[in-house]
């Protein structure tokens, strides 16, 4: 049966709701090379949840998918996040899977299509989870990628046309000089009569989007702390096998 959008996910919600800016939140992954944890701050977009079953909603970020996560993720789906929102004093820590959903021009994107597809692979190896929920709906992942993409400003979608992130800077400061400030969506029609400013912005727009790649979480298990409130709470949340969300006060 399907089930409303669990409390979890209302209540991040309404904190956004006073605290727009409190949307950075961290997210660890595992590198299969080393027994330690990476974990990075990223930027909260947006929930995405099905519309047969609004209670198994999605976590949605994004990434270089030439970032050292994306190699992570599509190794070990396993992340954690953790969330402090200043405003309201709570913490939300997520136990999920993750899905790198990148350019279908990206050699990784039938790795994505795999995890999609398989009844073996984690994010949707029961029919349960918010990506099996949407895949079953033929969401369609490029049309999101490129809603998500134009909402990003011109400056940041300039930084998906540098080099590979990590790498050594060759040529130091003075090469970086050279990297494209900002990329706008191209406003000229594509042809022999295009500016050369033009067709320069239209290759790195073209460029940035085919780095551009989007990161769906899904949540297995939500604990969340609210110290803004006397007494404190804490209440565990547990995704069942049924898809539907369990749960359980703990001690602060």
């Amino acid at each position: 049966m399907a089930q409303h959008a669990p409390r979890w996910q209302s209540a991040i919600t309404n904190a956004l709701e006073k605290y727009e800016k409190s949307v950075v939140m961290q997210l660890a992954s595992i590198d299969v090379n080393s027994p330690i944890p990476t974990v990075r701050s990223l930027i909260f977009r947006s929930f995405v949840n099905p519309s047969s079953n609004p209670g198994l909603p999605l976590i949605l970020t994004t990434t270089d998918v030439r970032s050292p996560k994306t190699a992570q993720i599509i190794a070990n789906p396993n992340v954690h996040i953790a969330w402090w929102i200043e405003g309201t004093q709570e913490q939300y820590r997520i136990t999920g899977k993750a899905s790198i959903i990148p350019s279908p021009q990206d050699p990784l994107h039938k790795h994505f299509l795999h995890s999609a597809t398989s009844p073996s692979s984690s994010p949707s190896s029961s029919p349960n989870t918010g990506m099996a929920a949407l895949n079953q709906e033929n969401f369609d992942w490029e049309a999101k990628r490129l809603e998500v993409f134009k909402t990003m400003s011109a400056h940041m979608k300039a930084s998906w046309c540098r080099p590979t992130p990590g790498s050594p800077l060759v040529g130091g400061e003075e090469e970086a000089k050279k990297w494209p400030e900002r990329v706008d969506e191209p406003n000229e029609p594509e042809g022999p009569d295009e500016s050369e400013e033009s067709k320069e912005n239209r290759k790195n727009w073209e460029t940035s989007f085919r780095n551009f790649a989007l990161i769906l979480v899904d949540p297995t298990e939500v604990d969340y702390v609210e110290l803004g409130v006397l007494p404190n709470r804490r209440t565990q949340f547990i995704r069942s096998s049924r898809g539907t969300w369990k749960e359980q006060a703990l001690v602060p």
